[in-house]
């Protein structure tokens, strides 16, 4: 599907025949992954950054094979001049960054009293500092273009769950911070908007299933019973949601935060 070109609704213009550039980060697997391909399918080139850059080889081979444009990059997002690099490299190389999906993610799970301080650090700084480092960078190329598209990965942890002070603290800070970006971008013709997964099945779910001493498809199938849709979600059912608030449809939705958890949460 060709990207719609010509005057964006905040005033900018792609460029003839160029598409929008999306940046998305924690881009090799899982959510980020599927998020790539399917911004990559609405049109987009799409700048595909994790740690490291042969880990977005096979996100990148996917979207070219499907006729599309990507540029794998490896940068850490919480350090400053990494970030300023990655995004100088997108700009140059694909053209300016418009839509940013910050999703790059850690989780250091642990009770209060056995939560190490490296925990708790490690975990705050991937998420909330790596997407403001990001949003920082990518903004003005989003200003000069009149328009743009910000979207962070919150989680229904935002609302509290056992064993994850630290990442709960830290969707939860994304909310705070998306609510903030959406006030002062806004007359920019920018939109920031957060997305709340419930459980979706991806390698970081395992990874709680494997803390908690369960087994992947027990732990799957106990989360689905109390899910009203009777299912997990899926990686794809997240992307969804990002490329509709990334998209010409969603220009007057702001400082929302979008719940894809397969029905209402307590």
């Amino acid at each position: 599907m060709a990207e719609r070109t010509g005057t964006h609704p905040g005033g900018g213009e792609a460029g003839a025949g160029r598409p929008r550039v999306a940046l998305v980060t924690g881009a090799a697997r899982g959510i980020g992954a599927a998020t790539a391909v399917r911004l990559a399918a609405e049109g987009r080139a799409v700048a595909v950054l994790d740690l490291a850059e042969d880990a977005c080889a096979r996100t990148a081979d996917r979207i070219r094979a499907a006729g599309g444009t990507a540029l794998a990059l490896g940068a850490d997002v919480t350090d400053p001049a990494a970030v300023t690099a990655a995004v100088d490299r997108v700009a140059a190389e694909l053209g300016p960054p418009v839509v940013l999906v910050n999703n790059a993610g850690v989780i250091r799970d642990n009770l209060l009293f056995r939560m190490s301080e490296d925990d708790w650090d490690t975990v705050i700084a991937v998420h909330l500092r790596g997407a403001f480092l990001m949003a920082r960078a990518c903004q003005k190329h989003m200003v000069d273009a009149g328009f743009g598209r910000i979207v962070s990965l919150s989680s229904s942890s935002a609302l509290g769950n056992r064993g994850q002070a630290n990442y709960a603290a830290a969707k939860a800070g994304l909310q705070g911070f998306t609510k903030t970006l959406a006030v002062e971008l806004g007359r920019f013709g920018i939109t920031a908007n957060a997305v709340a997964p419930g459980f979706i099945e991806t390698d970081m779910t395992a990874a709680t299933a494997a803390r908690v001493g369960m087994d992947f498809e027990d732990f799957k199938t106990a989360a689905a019973a109390s899910i009203p849709v009777g299912r997990v979600g899926r990686p794809e059912d997240v992307a969804g949601a990002v490329a509709y608030l990334t998209g010409d449809d969603a220009g007057f939705v702001s400082g929302q935060v979008l719940y894809v958890a397969g029905g209402p949460l307590d």
